[in-house]
């Protein structure tokens, strides 16, 4: 791997409950690739949402204290950087984030702009605050750049007028998507990573919640976590299943993407030509 590359990886998940056997049986192969980034789906270390809804505060916080010791301990053992959706707790109060844990120091994003469906209304019962839209959290991996969302983020523009001068490499997006919208996802983010000239990394989860007692309404889970590139093509994915990617990505290949579009270039332009007027 060159000084201008990084490998990263993608694991692809149902809930995991409260053991970290699944995550270390990975996380040893992806040591022996050397590499340096793993990231998760949202409600893999908790519950999913509408399970959550039935649980008490204390159960919450008691799980999700255990989940962040965990990820703490594998990514000093296995000198890693683990992104990871988590939910926590804080004052009584349930609150939905994106931990980034490294081998030596914990962060975490908490998610803007929450789902308010009458049938997934996240935006009630989290305590996220929702005041003003700012900065995802920024980090830095062997001089590659990268930021954090939600993938239902995703959608808006506010987010990205954000990101718009931070320079990143890749933008990470943990999503949880159902509904048979792998089209949909697809390219929305290749939309994104080209007309901003960045990787996006897309973990979803697998699995399914069933959420009547006669099975009639199967929320299911369907994978498809992929990579996009700078220049907006999907190369690297997973299929519905549990699996592993683990690809190479590069700056220099967003360096190049960016000269050969222009489209940072010609913004900052015009920005100069109307100060001067």
């Amino acid at each position: 791997m060159s000084s201008n590359s990084l490998n990263i990886a993608i694991l692809q998940l149902p809930s995991i409950g409260m053991s970290s056997a699944k995550l270390d049986y990975y996380l040893r192969i992806m040591q022996k690739k050397e590499v340096k980034l793993l990231v998760l789906g949202e409600y893999l270390l908790n519950p999913f949402f509408k399970e959550l809804e039935k649980l008490s505060i204390g159960m919450i916080q008691e799980q999700s204290r255990h989940q962040i010791s965990m990820l703490k301990e594998l990514a000093k053992l296995y000198n890693i950087t683990i992104v990871a959706p988590l939910i926590i707790v804080k004052k009584k109060l349930v609150y939905k984030t994106t931990a980034k844990v490294s081998p030596t120091s914990t962060s975490y994003y908490e998610q803007q702009i929450l789902l308010n469906f009458s049938h997934w209304n996240e935006e009630k019962f989290f305590s996220n605050s929702a005041d003003t839209i700012k900065a995802p959290l920024i980090f830095k991996i062997d001089g590659h750049k990268f930021a954090i969302i939600s993938g239902f983020e995703l959608h808006f523009d506010e987010i990205f007028l954000e990101l718009k001068t931070k320079n990143i490499d890749v933008l990470i997006v943990p999503t949880v998507s159902t509904f048979e919208s792998q089209e949909r996802w697809r390219e929305l983010c290749k939309v994104r990573s080209f007309t901003n000239n960045f990787y996006i990394l897309r973990a979803n989860r697998i699995g399914e919640y069933v959420e009547s007692s006669n099975n009639q309404h199967i929320w299911n889970f369907y994978g498809d976590s992929f990579v996009s590139t700078p220049n907006g093509d999907i190369e690297e994915f997973l299929g519905n299943s549990e699996e592993l990617l683990i690809t190479t990505i590069s700056h220099q290949s967003v360096v190049n993407a960016r000269k050969s579009w222009g489209f940072k270039d010609l913004i900052q332009k015009r920005s100069q030509q109307k100060a001067k007027n």
